[in-house]
């Protein structure tokens, strides 16, 4: 991991979204990422808690089963604030119908705690 603890923190938060299989491994990677009490806000979700995120980052998977989160550019941080790009990829095509943009509060140990997304492409519904 990075040096930059404000790129670390990112990873972990990619980490933590990126996450799949038997559901403590994602719960453990939102620990991981999160500190205890943090929140997550966006347009569809405003959550706190480690159980709370960890069911956001699961719907996102349910509704889009077989993408994964990546870092769009390069992470920008300064005191306790960090901010980054990211878009949404289909793993068997390289498509990315969503993208969006974070700003993080980082706690005292370096884990996130508060994240405010924005979405700044989304499929369009039918």
């Amino acid at each position: 991991m990075s040096e930059n603890r404000y790129e670390t923190a990112v990873a972990r938060y990619f980490e933590a979204w990126n996450a799949t299989g038997p559901a403590e491994e994602p719960a453990k990677a939102v620990e991981a990422a999160w500190s205890e009490g943090g929140t997550y806000t966006d347009p569809l979700a405003d959550v706190a808690g480690y159980e709370a995120i960890a069911a956001v980052i699961a719907g996102a998977h349910a509704q889009f089963p077989g993408y994964a989160f990546r870092l769009d550019g390069v992470v920008d941080g300064h005191h306790d604030v960090a901010r980054f790009r990211w878009e949404l990829v289909s793993v068997a095509d390289g498509s990315a119908p969503v993208a969006g943009s974070d700003v993080v509060t980082l706690a005292k140990d370096g884990r996130i705690a508060s994240v405010v997304g924005f979405l700044d492409r989304v499929p369009p519904t039918a």
